[in-house]
């Protein structure tokens, strides 16, 4: 079994040595094809990335941060994610067979 941390920003790697939080492997991308039954994955996927590793057997731990709008859409340091209160909680995430809403349109 095999925990991969799943980031491309370097702060959230150093927060997560920081916090004692082992890994095996830290890529910036997910590979699912990858992914066997008890591997645990940790990082912050998109929906469809997560509920592929838990439909594999693997658990999923989501690296929460309370991001205010002013500190989207840059590089965080490891400070910062202390700062907004960055922790690691699981998910179990899974594709549901029917839509709950109708997509609307613009």
């Amino acid at each position: 079994m095999t925990t991969y941390f799943i980031s491309r920003h370097p702060g959230a790697v150093v927060w997560a040595r920081r916090h004692g939080i082992s890994f095996d492997r830290h890529v910036p991308h997910l590979n699912p094809d990858e992914i066997q039954a008890g591997d645990t994955v940790i990082g912050t996927l998109p929906v469809n990335l997560a509920a592929e590793v838990c439909a594999r057997g693997g658990n999923y731990l989501h690296l929460s941060v309370n991001l205010p709008a002013t500190a989207r859409g840059r590089e965080l340091d490891a400070d910062e994610l202390d700062r907004f209160q960055a922790t690691i909680e699981p998910f179990m995430v899974c594709k549901s067979s029917t839509p709950h809403a109708e997509p609307t349109g613009s």
